[in-house]
């Protein structure tokens, strides 16, 4: 028998307060009482006065026992006195459910996580029926399915709601967890529960201190699996044509496997390589395959083993058909070096008689002539002639300088080169708006304008000048398309992996604050940057965009995350469910009796001695 809300010292401590005050009221009380008489006309007056005296004895000492012995009951109730070993008493268990991709795995009788939802059951019909406990649902991340709960039915529910995920598993992080939500609940502690086959990475073999009242529901484990670990494809830096292919396979089996690889594009093989594998070995292989056309990527282990999510994986490989360009020039030779230098440009050069303001091109560029009408796309005007310039001329200069490149904005980026000679340019006036790109000392010679259509306008001709022998021209050319048709210079990169926390290489000397990574619907996730390292986490499947710059990065994050280790627990810890009857008697709960003895006996003594006091009026 134990108190469960206060100790004994805080009890007796109340119990003596409250008896002193009860004690104290019988032994002071003076209450008038009603004396009937027949006549006042033969009282005399007293000569001496008597003297009042207090009582200093109790004339209802039954009153006084019964009234102190229902408070008793009252805070023996208000204390929660229970029946039973304090070590029994309303114990909360946390029972870590193992919801990581692994457990989608096949055991002896379903899948690994059937056989720990069976275990988990046992063991909540196996409680006793004052203890409570929690379920968490426990892979990357621990989220608990339900309060501390004492209805069995809530948590077999929600142990048969449970699912698998794609992620690894997080225990050490999980069953931490578990502690900490019984430290925050303030009761007694119970057990911390894992149901699981415990895979973690070889890193995170949790060889910290054991887990105090720790208990382990082991599920059957498969011994052999075989399973694609990353797929990704990049653009060859010498040919933009062509991807290139990179697949790696690992063995988690105990024995040697010869693993076939296939690769198909738009349902037709474009690869194949066998793996030979020894236990826990990991391969990989690299392919090579020209195409600008999008399509799916197909990556599949034609095997049968115990994890079937890993023996295919899909990325989705984004067209990229070259940017067409049309240059209406009398000298082509002066623009063809400067354009035939990307290999995602398609040029193409007419005469300008041949000009048609729909001309089906991307980007227009118009050398020195004036048309007809505005083209109907984006447009470089080189040199436009007067009454034909889409920006207002200040005025035209000889033998000019160019002076500075406005680096901050993208059509200036990069470029440093300083007093160019110009025999001859055109300064442009400046509308609000406008994005100035390199200026003279009279005012702006290249003036970029944005809208439906955009447009740049170059006071002078690069070929024409000295600058034709400066890097800055052909720079200036792609930052041009760039900003027009961003995808004429970016790169692609497409990884296959498994959700989780994702590490990612940045090129040297990238702005960290044009990094941005993008989940499905544009969903921005949180990312952390360090020494050119990018690291982000999602636990949910699907495509993150990473965009750095000029560089794209997409993740296919559909492989199931499968750890290459296996927790192993200490010797002490107990093992698999314990039976309904082998932990002792719980206590019970008595505070309702008491709390109803309590009042009942207030009641009995009111009746009994309270109602004699209260004075009756008698009727003629």
């Amino acid at each position: 028998m134990f108190f469960l809300n206060l100790s004994l010292v805080e009890f007796l401590a109340l119990a003596s307060a409250a008896s002193a005050v009860v004690v104290a009221l019988y032994l002071l009380d003076r209450s008038r009482r009603r004396q009937t008489v027949a006549t006042l006309r033969f009282w005399t007056v007293a000569e001496k006065i008597s003297q009042l005296k207090h009582r200093r004895r109790i004339q209802q000492p039954w009153s006084l026992i019964l009234q102190l012995l229902s408070i008793l009951l009252l805070l023996a109730a208000l204390a929660q006195l229970r029946w039973g070993s304090p070590e029994r008493a309303l114990r909360d268990h946390v029972i870590v459910l193992d919801t990581s991709a692994w457990m989608t795995a096949r055991g002896r009788t379903g899948t690994l996580l059937d056989e720990a939802k069976s275990a988990a059951l046992a063991y909540v019909r196996a409680l006793p029926a004052s203890d409570r406990a929690m379920i968490v649902r426990a892979d990357a991340i621990a989220v608990p399915a339900t309060r501390f709960e004492s209805s069995r039915a809530e948590l077999e529910a929600a142990i048969r709601q449970t699912g698998a995920s794609a992620a690894g598993l997080n225990l050490e992080g999980a069953l931490q967890f578990a502690r900490q939500a019984q430290r925050l609940e303030g009761r007694t502690a119970g057990e911390i529960v894992y149901a699981g086959a415990g895979r973690v990475p070889k890193q995170d073999t949790l060889a910290w201190a054991a887990v105090p009242r720790l208990r382990v529901l082991p599920v059957s484990e498969p011994a052999e699996n075989c399973g694609l670990r990353k797929l990704s494809l990049r653009r060859s830096h010498t040919d933009p044509a062509v991807w290139e292919i990179f697949v790696a396979v690992r063995n988690y089996g105990l024995v040697r496997h010869d693993v076939p690889l296939t690769l198909d594009f738009g349902h037709a093989p474009i690869g194949s390589h066998r793996f030979r594998l020894a236990p826990g070995e990991e391969q990989s292989v690299t392919f090579q395959y020209r195409t600008r056309a999008g399509g799916w990527l197909e990556a599949r282990l034609p095997i049968q083993d115990a994890l079937a999510g890993d023996n295919r994986a899909l990325l989705e490989v984004p067209a990229q058909p070259p940017v067409r360009v049309l240059v209406y020039s009398e000298e082509p030779d002066l623009l063809r070096p400067v354009l035939g230098a990307n290999p995602n440009v398609d040029a193409v050069f007419a005469r300008p008689q041949a000009y048609r303001a729909k001309a089906g091109a991307r980007i227009v560029i118009l050398d020195r002539f004036r048309p007809p009408a505005p083209p109907e796309a984006d447009a470089i005007w080189i040199e436009p002639l007067a009454g034909a310039s889409p920006f207002g001329v200040r005025a035209s200069v000889k033998n000019a300088q160019l002076e500075r490149w406005h680096g901050e904005n993208v059509l200036g980026a990069g470029l440093r080169t300083r007093d160019l000679p110009l025999a001859g340019a055109q300064v442009f006036f400046a509308a609000p708006g406008d994005l100035p790109v390199a200026d003279c000392a009279a005012g702006p010679v290249i003036l970029a304008r944005p809208g439906k259509y955009k447009t740049v306008a170059i006071g002078f001709h690069p070929g024409r000048t000295a600058m034709r022998f400066e890097l800055a021209t052909p720079l200036v050319f792609a930052n041009i398309l760039r900003w027009m048709t961003p995808e004429v210079i970016r790169r692609w990169e497409l990884n296959g992996g498994s959700v989780g926390t994702v590490t990612a290489a940045l090129e040297p000397g990238t702005d960290p604050a044009t990094v941005r990574v993008l989940a499905e619907g544009e969903r921005a996730l949180p990312l952390t940057i360090q020494s050119d390292t990018l690291r982000f986490f999602t636990a949910t499947p699907g495509s993150v965009r990473v965009v750095a710059g000029a560089r794209e990065t997409v993740f296919s994050l559909t492989l199931p995350d499968v750890a290459d280790a296996r927790w192993e627990t200490p010797r002490e810890t107990p093992r698999g469910v314990p039976p309904a009857g082998g932990r002792g008697p719980s206590s019970r709960d008595i505070w309702q009796v008491l709390a109803m003895a309590g009042a009942l006996g207030l009641f009995a003594e009111w009746m009994l001695f309270g109602r004699a006091a209260v004075p009756r009026r008698k009727t003629a």
